[in-house]
């Protein structure tokens, strides 16, 4: 993790509301409630914070933003498995926000490097541009982020992925993203609305038809989701010798 960050890479509260975006008292709120896992204690009892607690905060602030209630929210975290790795919390994350983007944010260089907890380099900056989690703007110091990939971007900038091949892989899953969703388009729309449509539905019926279909939406993203994850297991498995699930322990 970032050299800015506290002993053996760990957060301390400030470092921690800074890379979720949210305030320390957030943090204070959500641990007194439960929601987050205690800190560990480093030196001076300075309480000190993790990956897991940086997932977890973004799970909790998606539920949020779904209109979950906190005690929704901790009936939800209560599910979870007691091992759950940040992995495991990012694809939670992922399934819940699936259908609703989380809007873009417009900061300045000093606030991106504050929430990625590190300063970054030209290169770096190039990197998570790849990896679509910001955009450069007009204003070079003024950048166009995804709150929810940048975290994710920020880790990946320690894996030593050429520029290339993290284009070429957004490439990929642009194109096949695109495809898939005009494919099931095509196939909803000829298969059901159209013979639907021709049936000549009373005006009624026809608007709660058209309400039925925002309801699919994210089941049919939290599918794609889930699928591709396991699919993904699956080819990194084998590409490095592995057996199906290696790498993530599932």
């Amino acid at each position: 993790m970032g050299a800015r960050e506290g002993v053996d890479g760990r957060l301390t509260v400030d470092e921690l509301a800074a890379r979720a975006g949210v305030t320390v008292r957030t943090v204070r709120f959500y641990g007194t409630k439960g929601l987050l896992p205690p800190p560990e204690l480093g030196p001076r009892r300075v309480g000190l914070y993790g990956a897991e607690h940086l997932d977890r905060l973004g799970l909790i602030e998606e539920l949020q933003r779904q209109g979950l209630t906190l005690a929704a929210i901790e009936r939800y975290l209560a599910r979870l498995p007691r091992d759950s790795t940040p992995l495991d919390l990012a694809i939670h994350r992922a399934l819940v926000a699936s259908w609703t983007p989380e809007e873009p944010e417009w900061v300045s260089r000093g606030q991106l490097e504050r929430r990625a907890g590190r300063d970054l380099s030209e290169d770096q900056l190039d990197r998570l541009t790849a990896m679509g989690a910001l955009e450069r703007t007009a204003d070079a110091e003024v950048f166009r982020v995804d709150p929810g990939l940048l975290p994710l971007g920020v880790r990946i900038l320690d894996v030593p992925i050429p520029l290339e091949t993290l284009l070429a892989a957004r490439a990929v899953v642009v194109e096949h993203s695109r495809a898939t969703a005009h494919e099931l388009q095509r196939l909803f729309r000829e298969t059901v609305w159209k013979p639907y449509r021709e049936s000549e539905p009373a005006p009624a019926e026809l608007e709660r038809m058209k309400a039925l279909t925002d309801h699919i939406q994210p089941m049919v993203a939290q599918a794609l989701v889930t699928a591709f994850q396991r699919y993904l297991r699956e080819e990194l498995g084998e590409g490095l010798g592995e057996p199906a699930g290696g790498l993530t322990g599932g």
